[in-house]
């Protein structure tokens, strides 16, 4: 019996996991139309490949376009690019919530997003706090199949420059070895390892709401075909 290809939304496809996370959804056979939503064109172009650009701040305007069978949120800033507490909630906690929701209205049963290591919604730090606060609001949602993926520092090469993490990375890789039994979880994982899993989970069963770094190495070495 021949399997239905399905369609794909991928929020984020600029950034470093969701540009993976689009490639490899270009390149898989069970994909034959991958949607990105971003605020700027793409560089590239695929047959497979349909862009609606806009300001994703305002992703509810979006709701007629927004269809398909699953949905990828690889949504995040930081606090150097986003200064303003306001803004950087809109934009951690409002886009994927608001994804969510629609994936709700629309009929879009998986929704897979990206949050961190230490997301908490009782955190005194802002980010883990914002980002806990995200996780909860998407799984509230009621989607048939949601989960949120919790990497630990994310390795790889960004476009902006980001002399912190720069240096806590070069340091990490350096202590790696050292990071055994519990402190496993604080390893850089690599965003390929990331979008892998996150496809992984898409298309196979999975009864975790969220997952951890170190099970999404697990995951991901299960492959895509």
């Amino acid at each position: 019996m021949e399997r239905k290809q399905k369609e794909a939304i991928v929020l984020g496809a600029t950034g470093l996991v969701g540009g993976i996370v689009l490639d490899l959804l270009l390149k898989d056979d069970r994909y034959k139309k991958v949607i990105v939503f971003s605020r700027r064109a793409l560089e590239i172009t695929h047959s497979k490949l349909h862009t609606v650009t806009g300001n994703l701040l305002q992703l509810d305007t979006f709701v007629s376009e927004f269809h398909g069978d699953e949905a990828f949120c690889c949504i995040g800033t930081t606090k150097a690019k986003t200064p303003n507490k306001d803004t950087y909630r809109k934009v951690d906690f409002g886009i994927p919530s608001t994804a969510a929701k629609l994936c709700k209205q629309n009929g879009i049963g998986t929704f897979i997003v990206v949050s961190a290591m230490g997301a908490d919604s009782g955190s005194p730090i802002f980010y883990n706090r914002i980002k806990g606060e995200m996780e909860e609001a998407v799984l509230a949602v009621g989607l048939e199949k949601t989960h949120s993926v919790q990497p630990a520092l994310i390795g790889g090469t960004r476009d902006e420059k980001r002399p912190g993490e720069y240096f806590f990375k070069k340091l990490m890789n350096t202590l790696g070895f050292l990071m055994i039994g519990p402190f496993r979880q604080y390893k850089i994982i690599l965003p390929e390892t990331i979008a892998k899993a996150m496809i992984w989970l898409a298309n196979n069963p999975y009864n975790k709401k969220r997952v951890p770094s170190e099970t999404l190495k697990e995951l991901a070495a299960y492959g895509t075909p």
